[in-house]
């Protein structure tokens, strides 16, 4: 009599009984258990499904097993691939905790071995763990905090080194974010420049961050891109002005450029986007008036110049300079001359509708967003080299675009609400 070879079906987990009665059922137990408090209740909720989960993760291995050498235990057959060669214990922290002890077969193979599809081989945690450590890394928790973060949700405590090396993966990430394509939707651009120390071959650098944040019609706002460079110089401004336009933004939308005033900047913008307005930031120029001016008289001659922005129209912000001139040009020539020089500019902001005034007359909506980025480093003295401060700067911007997806510019709404009135 001929021997009959099996058929075996791909890999199917068995079904296990989750049913209402047996979850109630095994609840009760937990509540029987004396004496019962909340904390105890919880750890032993936790220790069942661990258990469960182990139990459904070991059949599952034993099927795969079973499937990949076509054979039962001791079975003699034709169809037979390979040979079972016991278990070995192996730890794997997944997002219910840590599991020790799981058992995983040891299979001899005919053919080049394969391994097993529910648990890669040498896997020692699943794949849900790394996206939840990228995840609060992006959100701001620093590489040192997350172990100690994750250690009561999952009774492990990963090393700052492991967590680092698991974070090094949001590389190909930042890279993307470098790379991809840019909507030519924006209405409103905002360029600024923020300094942070970086150590490399031995030393300590200080790095230039440019950046650039817009605004669209639709009130949607978001950091467009940034980059890494020595300084604010023409070059470099017009490299990463130059690589937004290649990329995309062409400028078609544009109404208004609010700047810093730095020469390096303003000329890459007239090279790539000559015909705009450059709003010239009033922040900035405070302080440049500040520094003009006689330590006692600085806070009288600044809230003075603040007068002419918060004039309620563009004649009578001209209106307003002509007074502050008449009245300070004798004492602080300099600082007068400072807002002369570019008083048309200074009042660009004018011509846009009354409720953006405030956004669009100073490059502060990135100063914010600086804001947190030195806080997140706050504790770093240093970086130890330029990927590591690209992927913090990435993490910080990619949770602010993230927050700012479903929260629009509310001037910007009342506006379109208007119009569609």
């Amino acid at each position: 009599m001929g021997i009959v070879a099996k058929v075996y079906e791909p890999v199917k987990v068995k079904e296990l009984d989750f049913s209402e009665e047996t979850i109630d059922e095994r609840l009760a137990e937990l509540v029987r258990e004396a004496p019962v408090t909340e904390e105890s209740f919880w750890d032993s909720l936790n220790t069942h499904v661990l258990r469960t989960v182990k139990r459904i993760v070991e059949g599952c291995l034993e099927e795969e097993t079973r499937t990949m050498i076509r054979a039962e235990y001791y079975e003699h057959s034709l169809s037979r691939e390979g040979e079972r060669s016991g278990h070995y214990r192996r730890s794997l922290v997944t997002k219910f905790g840590l599991i020790e002890d799981l058992l995983v077969p040891k299979v001899r193979k005919k053919r080049d071995k394969e391994g097993f599809k529910v648990l890669k081989r040498y896997m020692r945690r699943v794949e849900d763990i790394d996206g939840l450590v990228r995840e609060m890394f992006l959100g701001g928790v620093s590489t040192r905090r997350v172990g100690e973060v994750i250690k009561p949700l999952l009774g492990y405590q990963y090393s700052a080194q492991f967590v680092s090396n698991i974070i090094k993966q949001i590389d190909t990430e930042v890279k993307r974010f470098h790379e991809r394509e840019i909507d030519d939707e924006y209405v409103y651009l905002f360029f600024d420049g923020l300094t942070l120390k970086v150590r490399y071959n031995g030393k300590v650098h200080k790095k230039r961050v440019l950046i650039a944040y817009g605004i669209k019609r639709s009130g949607q706002r978001e950091i467009i891109d940034y980059a890494l460079a020595k300084g604010e110089s023409a070059i470099a401004w017009g490299s990463f002005v130059n690589n937004l336009w290649m990329r995309g933004l062409k400028g078609k939308n544009l109404e208004l450029i609010t700047t810093d005033g730095n020469p390096g900047l303003l000329d890459a913008l007239d090279l790539v986007y000559g015909s705009k307005r450059k709003q010239r930031c009033w922040a900035h120029k405070l302080r440049n008036v500040a520094n003009k001016c006689p330590r006692r008289l600085q806070g009288v001659i600044v809230e003075e110049a603040r007068k002419i922005y918060q004039a309620e129209s563009k004649p009578q912000a001209r209106k307003q300079f002509k007074h502050f001139k008449a009245v300070w040009n004798g004492v602080v020539p300099d600082a007068v001359k400072c807002i002369e020089d570019n008083l048309e500019e200074l009042l660009y902001f004018f011509d846009c509708p009354y409720e953006l005034w405030k956004k669009l007359r100073t490059t502060n909506v990135i100063e914010r967003t600086f804001r947190e980025v030195r806080r997140r480093v706050r504790t770093i003295s240093s970086f130890t080299n330029v990927e590591s401060c690209d992927r913090i700067i990435y993490g910080v911007i990619s949770y602010m675009n993230h927050k700012w997806e479903d929260r629009p510019l509310k001037e910007i709404s009342k506006i379109e609400f208007a119009k569609k009135s």
